[in-house]
């Protein structure tokens, strides 16, 4: 996959990781493109060490994605957990 390819998957990872935990969360467009994009990363390499399922190049790959889709979770779940407290309600 090329660059873009990845940007457009993070981003869509992000979106549905936002829309399967929904809360207050900074960073609008940007930060959600930003946590689906290192979400899928982090998914790809969960996914490589200890699943033992290498991830595809393929775009359309539904490991991939769900790889992507996980790793953007965790990552917003941290988010929260280390950062959740510190905004005004």
């Amino acid at each position: 996959m090329d660059i873009l390819s990845w940007i457009i998957l993070g981003l869509l990872a992000g979106v549905i990781a936002k829309v399967l935990l929904p809360g207050r969360d900074p960073g609008g467009l940007i930060g959600t493109t930003l946590i689906g994009i290192a979400g899928a990363f982090v998914g790809g390499w969960i996914s490589a060490r200890f699943l033992d399922r290498t991830i595809s190049n393929q775009f359309y790959d539904g490991p991939t994605w769900l790889a992507a889709i996980g790793g953007s979770l965790v990552l917003l779940v941290a988010y929260r957990i280390l950062f959740g407290h510190s905004r005004s309600r």
